[in-house]
Parts: C-alpha cells; structure tokens; sequence
C-alpha cells in the first residue's frame, strides 16, 4: 500500500473525486534535507515547532507522469512549520520532459499531519511556465493538487489537476 492509498489521494474530505484533467503526477523521493536550528525528524516525528516556528529546506527528485507531462521533476521545498501547527509549503522546481525540455514548477500551499501516522496531506496551488512553442499551453493552467508526503520514508505522491 503506497501512502497515497493511506489517506485517499486524489480526494477530498467528503472523498469525493478532484475534477479537473489530470496535468501530471509525481513521486519524488526526499534527497536532502537541510535545518536551520531545529530537528526536522523531531518535527516530523510532532514535536511541536519553537515559538519562532521551523523552516526546512526538502530536496526532491523523482519521476512525473500521467497526464498530460512525462519526465523528471527536481526542486526544493522551502518548509515552515509554524508556531499554531500549520505547515506552509512554498515550492521551487523543475520538470524535464521526456524530450529534454523545461518546465518551471511553483507551488504553496500547506500539508495536514495525519494524527498519529507519518504521513501528511498535501494541498497545492500550482503554477507552471515554458517558453517551449509545444509547452506554452501550461502557462494559463489553473493547477490544484493533492497528494501525501510519507515523512518517515521521504516519498511523495501527489496529482495535479487543472480546473
């Protein structure tokens, strides 16, 4: 059972289907993880975060396919937890089609701890951008996406749809 499987990704709280054309789906592995004062295991583990919250910066490397895009993504996401518990994702990436050519990933959004599990929710808001004269499409898509992050193993799964 991936960790998608653990929680329903590609569904909402009703669990009810996300509508939309399937963009792409990614499942990058954590590769690196870089801390600025505070243990991003203990704050995985639900520590709770340092009045001043705790910022981490995610590697991640992996496939990305389905959809409409095939290729690698590759990218950082600059992670905050904050002081109230929420989690705030801002992240900055790369895709590489399957053709050799690139896609600029932005994201935000937040990941929801899943009571005593390892796994959080994510939930983004996407933007992509190309020059490519066969990859311009993507930059007036409206992209929603959801998957989860299995803190304990460092893989990702999420699907991006446009609505």
């Amino acid at each position: 059972m991936t960790p998608a499987d653990k929680v329903g990704l590609g569904t909402d709280d009703t669990d009810a289907p996300m509508t939309g054309e399937l963009i792409y789906e990614y499942r990058p592995q954590v590769t690196q993880t870089v801390e600025y004062g505070v243990s991003a295991d203990a704050m995985f583990a639900g520590e709770p975060p340092p009045p001043e919250g705790a910022r981490f910066d995610l590697y991640l490397e992996g496939p990305l396919c389905g959809g409409k895009l095939d290729g690698t993504v590759r990218g950082v996401d600059y992670l905050n937890f904050r002081a109230d518990g929420r989690v705030e994702l801002h992240i900055h990436a790369e895709i590489l089609t399957e053709d050799g050519k690139n896609v600029a990933l932005e994201a935000g959004g937040i990941a929801i701890r899943q009571d005593g599990s390892s796994l959080l929710e994510l939930r983004e808001h996407v933007s992509l951008r190309s020059n490519h004269a066969e990859l311009v499409w993507v930059n007036g898509l409206e992209i929603w996406a959801r998957g989860v992050v299995d803190v304990a193993s460092g893989q990702v799964q999420l699907r991006a749809y446009s609505v």
